[in-house]
């Protein structure tokens, strides 16, 4: 049986590989038509390079501020997600990151007050927290209330709203039960467990919207309902991600085909879904084909010792 680094390992590599894969499909690089059309074909992108964003980027730094801690430590994650945006900015990080990580790396300390500062003064709700929490989850797969602590620990480093943290807390809680193993529950019961452990609000209402619909409706049609990330919000973003990694959750090849379906901020919702299904399945099953394309993660990140 997979140990918890194991577990959050091999969810990392199935959100950075849905994080590549999605952005494949990103609307404004290809047109919504054409896109949705080669995406119902299962057409695989061409492009010989699938590079990875910023989704990767920070769960990277949750990775290895685990790795190094076994824990969040917010001041260690504050400056760990600094020295990754100060090492590779262009990797398209949001506004509130451009503003907040380069704060950080003068005095990581300066989440406390320079989070809620953002966005004239609400904190950010958007799904940057949510996009980075499946490793996070995996890694506490044995306890799903510490895994929504700590994920709710994490997001508040850079999301001072209780929107993005009940993102994060939701993708968290997510991948963990995913990582715990066993037999995979119907997508229903499945997205009511993870509301029942996210905070009240807009993605619990989301979450709850997403056990709620039929069995036979489509991606497209999910989308339409639940969100799909256009808004960049936690509440437009996480329910469509995690309805399809409930859908699939034995097959991430399926998962992310399904999700980019729903379009939108195609690489964030992918990153989400992959990061959960592959928590559970790892990499089995995906075609060779985009691994060689993937970019490839650090060789840290396999390594069997700690940094």
């Amino acid at each position: 049986m997979r140990n918890s680094r194991a577990a959050a390992r091999d969810s990392l590599h199935g959100l950075a590989l849905g994080d590549a894969f999605g952005e494949r499909w990103f609307p404004l690089r290809r047109g919504p038509d054409q896109a949705r059309a080669a995406i119902r074909a299962r057409r695989t992108p061409q492009e010989p390079a699938w590079p990875w964003t910023d989704d990767t980027a920070m769960a990277l730094g949750i990775f290895r501020a685990l790795r190094a801690d076994g824990e969040i430590r917010p001041d260690r994650l504050a400056r760990v997600f600094a020295d990754g945006y100060l090492a590779e900015p262009a990797r398209g990080y949001g506004y509130g990151m451009h503003e907040l990580l380069p704060r950080l790396a003068d005095d990581p300390t300066a989440w406390r007050t320079e989070t809620t500062r953002l966005f004239g003064g609400e904190g950010s709700l958007g799904n940057g927290a949510a996009m980075r929490a499946a490793p996070l989850g995996a890694w506490f797969r044995a306890d799903e209330e510490r895994a929504a602590a700590q994920a709710g620990l994490a997001a508040r480093v850079t999301h001072g709203h209780p929107e993005g943290v009940a993102g994060a807390v939701a993708v968290a809680v997510a991948a963990a039960r995913a990582a715990a193993g066993g037999a995979a529950p119907g997508a229903a019961a499945f997205l009511r467990a993870v509301a029942g452990r996210t905070p009240p609000g807009a993605v619990r209402e989301g979450l709850e919207r997403a056990a709620e619909l039929p069995a036979d409706v489509s991606p497209q049609e999910a989308a339409d309902v639940l969100g799909n990330g256009r808004r960049a919000t936690a509440a437009d973003t996480v329910p469509f991600a995690l309805w399809s990694a409930a859908r699939h959750p034995g097959n991430l090849t399926d998962a992310l085909w399904c999700t980019a379906e729903g379009l939108g901020d195609v690489d964030t919702t992918c990153a989400i879904t992959g990061g959960v299904v592959a928590a559970r399945t790892g990499l089995d099953g995906v075609p060779a084909a985009w691994l060689a394309r993937r970019e490839p993660l650090p060789a840290w990140v396999d390594a069997v010792s700690p940094d």
